[in-house]
């Protein structure tokens, strides 16, 4: 078991559940996927974080009456390929934060499920599902290096971008084969 203490993790003790505390932090964690990939956020070879990458956090916890508002930012660069192309990619991304965790007894935890809103635990906050949430829910079904990316050609695979105009395959009804090969 890991000694290390869990980066995602924000403490909330000081602010004492007393409306109007505010605090900022900021803080650069590493994409989670390194040892797993199935934790990576997005699909790793499509569009995601690249695993052990920096995610830069800057945030505002502030206390409400019922629980400790987390807005901001988060910002890492993603990584993958063109769906239609399939040439690398590389983008940065900047997501809002905005996430409210429950007190606990607080009439936001008895009247909400808890996988609802997220929870205050042991006066600490857990940032990794709501960044994860943040950055994976505008990831793009199929990423593109351009808007107007042509794509690869059908018949010999190259990339139409790099091809010129006039590029074109000979496509022969296979019905006039036999006459074909006659006046050859």
């Amino acid at each position: 078991m890991s000694t290390q203490p869990n980066p995602w993790l924000f403490s909330v003790r000081e602010m004492g559940r007393r409306p109007g505390i505010m605090r900022t932090a900021t803080r650069t964690i590493a994409a989670p996927g390194a040892d797993d990939p199935d934790a990576a956020i997005g699909l790793v070879g499509v569009l995601a974080v690249p695993p052990g990458s920096d995610i830069a956090l800057d945030l505002r916890l502030e206390s409400v009456s019922e629980g400790v508002y987390v807005s901001g930012t988060a910002s890492a660069q993603l990584t993958g390929e063109c769906s239609r192309c399939l040439d690398e990619l590389a983008e940065d991304v900047v997501e809002r934060i905005e996430e409210l965790f429950a007190y606990p007894d607080s009439l936001t935890e008895e009247t909400t499920d808890s996988d609802e809103i997220p929870r205050v635990v042991d006066d600490h906050v857990d940032l990794e599902q709501t960044v994860r949430d943040a950055i994976a829910i505008d990831l793009p079904m199929a990423p593109l290096c351009s808007e107007d990316c042509p794509g690869l050609c059908p018949e010999c695979g190259e990339r139409r971008a790099d091809l010129g105009p006039d590029h074109r395959h000979e496509t022969l009804d296979p019905r006039w084969a036999a006459l074909r090969e006659r006046l050859s």
